[in-house]
Parts: C-alpha cells; structure tokens; sequence
C-alpha cells in the first residue's frame, strides 16, 4: 500500500545568501535522494520556490505567497499549512527545519539542526529567538520521531529540550559528487577568475560570535610577517549579526594586506580546492558541513574540538581548543611548512569524507518515516 508523505521543505532556498547555506544543502540533499529508496512512498512537498531537476513520486507544491520574510514565514507555517495539509490528507508529516503548526491532522516527524537560538540566543531578535525556542520544543514534544543532524544535536535536544532520547533519529549530513578534487589546471584558472592569493587558509560561514573569527585572527597575528606574506587568510561569508570585532580585531593587528573578507562566496568546490587548508575554529555547530565538504575535496582541516566537530573531523582533521591561540598559530604555522603533513591530512580527509552520502542521509529519513507508519 502506498504511503503518502507531506513534507515542509520552504526552507529550501534559492540563489545567494544564508537560504542557500548548510540547511538549504541539507533539505535538497534528501529530497534528492528521497524518491529511490522506497517505493511504496510518495511525496508532497510544500515549497517557497520550485526544485530543480527530477523528482518521480514526489508532487510540488508552491505556496500562494513567497515565504522569504521569517514573519510571512509564521503565517505560513501556523496558517496556511495546517489548512494544505487538510486538503491533501497525508499519512505522516514532515517538517524539516524545526517548526511544524499545531494542528497537524497526521503522525509527524521533524528535523532539528542545531539548537544555536538556546545556546546562543543573543544572535537572533527577540520575536524570532521566543518563537523558535517555543515551537520547536513544541513541535519536538507532539512528533512521533525527531531526526537530529548529528549526536551533538540529539544530546541537545534531549537535555534542553527534555525530549526521549529513545525518539530520536540521527541522519547525518552527506557530500554531493562535485566535491572532489579538481586538475591543477582547473585549480589555478579559478585562482585567476577569482583574484586569489597563491596561498590561502580558508573559512566558511557566517560572520557572527559563535564562529570565534576574532580568536581565529589573533592565532594567525602571531605568525611571523613572512608566513602571513606566504600564506592569506580568506573569511568567505556574508555578515550575520555582531560582527564589529572581526573587523576591528583586523583593523588592530594591522591585517589588512593579508586578511580578505569578500562577502557571500559560491563555487565552493573551487574555493576548498584552491585553499591550502579549511580553518573552522566556531564554537558551535550542528554539524560543520564545510569540514566534511573540504575533506571530499582533497583540502585538510584545522577546526575547534567542540560540539559536533569532531563527529565531523573524526581523525582526520586537526582538532584544537577554541579558546588556545597558541595551539592554532602551531597548528598554521606547521600546516604552511610541513607539506608531507599537509599531503597526510589531505588523504586522510579524503578517505574519511567518502562516509557521508546523501544517500545514507536519506536513507536515514526514510528509516525514520517507517518506523511512524508501522
């Protein structure tokens, strides 16, 4: 018997900017895989705007308003949601980036990335952060099944959220195909189309306090001039929220010739493979997608022993206190002259990157849905 499956994907984004970072990657990841794995399932997904590509057994369905604005977004989700899912009368719901409405006429499962709006709530206006705090544990505490993105993540919701750890799933995040490594060839002309320095440590995300950027600069200060001169330092990114120190801690140890800060990046593939090393000293994520991604590509890793970066990392990165500026600047010092060390971690990074596929990722969704329906 064919069982039908709604699924709350309007966090996926499109184009540039945060819609199109980790969660985006995440919810296109497994709906991409979704439809292979069992065919006794077919899909509704409630989408902000159309997928792209082809998806069998699984309907789209757009809203009548764009659902970019967060408050529009509420509306949305409380409103207008409860009122589709009536119409289209599933057998399980799926809310994939933390918050389902309260009134769901079907058994639910929902996905939980981090819990950054707890641990970190300063990072968030105060309507957004409240409504985030009390719907996600509400919407936890009504689900059949909770997917965690990472066992970080699910030790979280059980102690902050007090929610069973027995009704929660991992799916980890997975690496797509293009993240592998590229001919030098292809390397060097992305250098020339972007500007880039010969050599460069690299940094993903988001600039806000989590990511512990200012702690990051004062380590890679105290490197002699010369291997500051040799090797640069790339904060790829767009602004977030109380990022005034980055730039004043830049503008302290006068490091403007070798720090560059150019906004939002795509082509990341490029950009990891051109890289002499990711360097990811946050202090918290729900995962650490970017870890994993440079590893597929061939590029080692140096990046905070914190929350669910090592489940990220495994072995094959350089694991370091995100507080200890003396090991990082050791860690960078030896990462610019130590090539055998460098050409090690690649192959490391490389095998241990190969784990994580979408396929699992999805695989492990599917399993989640299952054990609802039965």
């Amino acid at each position: 018997m064919i069982k039908h499956i709604a699924i709350n994907a309007h966090l996926l984004g499109r184009g540039s900017g945060y819609r199109s970072a980790g969660i985006h990657r995440y919810i296109y990841g497994v709906l991409s895989n979704l439809p292979a794995l069992d065919e006794s399932l077919r899909y509704t997904v409630m989408l902000n705007h159309p997928l792209q590509g082809d998806f069998p057994r699984m309907e789209q369905r757009q809203g009548m308003f764009n659902t970019d604005d967060p408050k529009r977004r509420i509306v949305w989700e409380q409103v207008i949601q409860p009122l589709a899912l009536r119409q289209i009368r599933p057998d399980l719901y799926h809310a994939m980036a933390f918050v389902g409405p309260r009134l769901v006429p079907c058994p639910s499962v929902v996905t939980v990335y981090d819990l950054s709006f707890i641990r970190y709530p300063e990072v968030l206006s105060g309507a957004r952060r409240q409504y985030l705090q009390a719907f996600t544990q509400a919407t936890c505490q009504r689900a059949t099944r909770v997917i965690a993105i990472s066992e970080s993540t699910a030790d979280d919701v059980v102690k902050l959220m007090g929610i069973p750890r027995e009704k929660i799933d991992v799916a980890v995040p997975g690496v797509s195909d293009e993240f592998c490594p590229l001919p030098p060839d292809e390397i060097e002309a992305f250098r020339r189309e972007k500007n880039l320095p010969e050599r460069f440590f690299f940094f993903l995300g988001t600039l806000e306090p989590r990511k512990n950027l200012p702690m990051l600069l004062r380590a890679y200060a105290q490197l002699p001039k010369s291997d500051r001169e040799a090797v640069h330092l790339i904060l790829g990114g767009g602004k977030g929220w109380m990022y005034d120190e980055i730039f004043a801690t830049i503008e302290h140890y006068q490091l403007a010739d070798t720090v560059h800060v150019p906004g939002f990046v795509d082509s990341l593939v490029g950009w990891y493979n051109a890289a002499e090393a990711l360097v990811y000293p946050t202090l918290f994520e729900g995962f650490g997608m970017p870890i994993v991604e440079a590893m597929a590509c061939g590029t080692p890793v140096i990046a905070s022993n914190t929350s669910s970066l090592p489940e990220a990392a495994g072995e094959a990165g350089v694991l370091l206190p995100p507080d200890d500026e003396s090991a990082w600047t050791q860690a960078l010092a030896r990462m610019i002259h130590d090539s055998a060390w460098r050409a090690e971690r690649s192959q490391r990074g490389r095998a241990w990157a190969a784990n994580f596929t979408w396929e699992r990722t999805a695989l492990e969704t599917v399993l989640s849905y299952q054990r609802v329906l039965k």
